[in-house]
């Protein structure tokens, strides 16, 4: 049986349109936001971390590793994905790394598996995902050999955006079909989180 690969929630970030320090731990529907990402990824990587600008006990109660940005200051979700995937290189984990936003609380439950048959060759590209034609770069699955172009972007760079750096290397795009509610929709700010509240209380009635 193929070995599950790792994941990563990216859960730093400052939440500056929330108007919160912790976004993902907003309350959606009676559990926070973070928990409906936890819940339709947990059962497909192994180990699923948690990305944090850093250390911090916020979320102890999930039982998950936190990795902290390896670099001072919060740069962007370049630098999340940088130090995650450095962390699994330090453990000797090699089985890939799908990258996922806290913020999404109708992500697919068959998320992971469509990344991992989109190319099973032995170079194994970048795969993220496209929807309605725009493409979703925090939503992808990443190899221990991408780690020295992304170091590159973001010690020496100091770049911080995931889309420009997914574009200048060998990569794949699965375009998701549409969907209500959207399947990798973000919730960013009070509208959107009102927004949510109203697609899950139709999905449950």
């Amino acid at each position: 049986m193929m070995s599950k690969p790792a994941g990563v929630i990216l859960a730093g970030g400052r939440s500056r349109r929330m108007g919160v320090t912790r976004k993902a731990l907003l309350e959606l529907n009676g559990q926070p936001l973070i928990s409906h990402v936890i819940d339709r990824l947990a059962n497909h990587l192994d180990p699923l971390l948690l990305s944090c600008e850093s250390e911090t006990s916020d979320f102890d109660r999930y039982g998950l590793a936190i990795v902290p940005d390896r670099l001072p200051d919060y740069r962007g979700p370049l630098t999340g994905l940088y130090s995650a995937l450095q962390y699994l290189c330090d453990e000797g984990q090699n089985n890939g790394l799908v990258l996922c936003p806290c913020d999404a609380p109708f992500l697919p439950d068959n998320l992971v598996q469509v990344l991992l048959d989109v190319d099973k060759s032995d170079h194994k590209p970048v795969i993220a995902i496209s929807c309605q034609g725009v493409l979703q770069p925090t939503f992808s699955l990443w190899q221990n050999h991408h780690l020295p172009v992304i170091r590159q972007a973001v010690v020496e760079e100091g770049r911080g955006g995931i889309k420009h750096l997914l574009t200048s290397l060998p990569h794949k795009v699965v375009e998701w079909p549409s969907g209500e509610p959207p399947p990798f929709f973000n919730v960013n700010t009070p509208e959107e989180l009102k927004t949510a509240k109203l697609w899950l209380d139709r999905m449950h009635t």
